[in-house]
């Protein structure tokens, strides 16, 4: 069972790294995001934007600060950004071409002042109907790419990016904050919607383990709520992918154990049974399995990418391979030798169990 009592106790925070090195994309890395359409041609970078002669700080409804500042540029170059930035739009979201270009405008360009990536955050907006939605600039981090692409190959969640050299594009993942919803929500819902978000956060919980997504605190990840008929349904969406299989404390990629997450981890105990916490956690490994299995070809060429690539050291590699033999007995974490073949491992490890465990497949 992977909810337990044990998931009250606080992970110290010295386990997970305070700053995580940047690494390069890799030649086979950079031809699979090519083969996939992920690589592309656009029309401006990170540096670009770092051009700006000023910044405002930004204040939350609340006068907190929200540690991002609102940046302006000179004339000369705002017209040239701007341009850019909506053609990049149209790049990412509609065929690239410049038709829609008159009907768009950048509202705002805003740089994060913390975190390891440093993104911009684009506001671009329809003149036409007023319509608005949020992109984000990055510096290309592989540990990020491969979570990103694992995050659309085996979540229920399709993730739209794009990469070109030292600069990375994502879409905005809509939801609410987890940090914000258990301060400002989670005492008030209703006892069926806290079962509802308890049985997701099983599951989120168990997703992160096995794909290997570490420093899933509550900032890192939103809360989605879809109303369907007379109830909400809940997803957990992850909005950091940078502790993509770089941490060695087999701990750290489990969201429970990490002591913002404990408002869940409560919740959680007083509301499901322990029987239904080991059906969720089934339920998700089946459909982890599935997934892999759908995204079979793809996923393997990611992974070999992942192999052959440095994205972690080697004391945190030898650490997490010995702790996950531990968890499991599986000889192939024991042979393992990078993170990407630990990941290959525990992928596989899941999909043969599903295999084994399901009498319906036709072997």
């Amino acid at each position: 069972m992977i909810i337990d009592k044990q998931g009250l106790e606080p992970m110290e925070e010295r386990l997970i790294s305070k700053k995580k090195p940047s690494y390069p994309i890799s030649e086979k890395l950079s031809a699979y995001l090519t083969d996939h359409g992920r690589n592309i041609k656009i029309p401006i970078f990170y540096d670009d934007l770092l051009r700006f002669q000023g910044a405002i700080e930004i204040f939350d409804e609340k006068g907190n600060d929200t540690l991002w500042v609102s940046c302006y540029y000179s004339e000369f170059d705002r017209e040239e950004i701007h341009d850019s930035l909506k053609l990049m739009y149209s790049i990412l979201h509609a065929d690239g071409s410049d038709s829609i270009l008159p009907y768009l405008t950048i509202d705002t360009i805003d740089f994060c002042t913390f975190g390891n990536t440093k993104p911009f955050r684009i506001k671009v907006r329809n003149i036409l109907n007023d319509n608005y939605i949020y992109l984000y600039v990055k510096k290309a981090d592989a540990s990020r790419i491969y979570g990103l692409e694992l995050e659309h190959l085996i979540s229920p969640n399709i993730i739209n990016f794009l990469v070109h050299k030292d600069t990375l594009i994502e879409e905005h993942i809509s939801g609410i904050p987890g940090d914000t919803y258990i301060k400002e929500h989670l005492d008030t819902i209703t006892e069926q919607d806290k079962r509802a978000l308890a049985k997701e956060f099983v599951k989120f919980n168990e997703r992160c383990f096995i794909r290997l997504l570490a420093d899933m605190r509550s900032y890192n990840y939103v809360i989605v709520i879809t109303f369907d008929f007379d109830r909400k349904q809940y997803r957990i969406r992850a909005v950091d992918f940078d502790q993509q299989s770089y941490e060695g404390n087999p701990r750290v990629y489990k969201p429970q154990f990490l002591k913002e997450n404990n408002p869940f981890v409560n919740m959680t105990l007083d509301v499901l049974a322990d029987e239904s916490i080991e059906q969720y956690e089934k339920e998700e490994r089946s459909l982890l399995a599935k997934r892999a299995n759908s995204n079979k070809v793809r996923l393997e060429q990611l992974i070999e990418c992942m192999k052959q690539d440095d994205i972690s050291t080697p004391e945190k590699t030898d650490q997490l391979k010995k702790g996950l033999f531990e968890l499991t007995g599986d000889v192939n974490f024991k042979k393992s030798e990078t993170m990407g073949e630990l990941l290959e491992s525990a992928l596989d490890f899941i999909v043969r169990n599903y295999k084994n465990e399901n009498p319906y497949i036709i072997k």
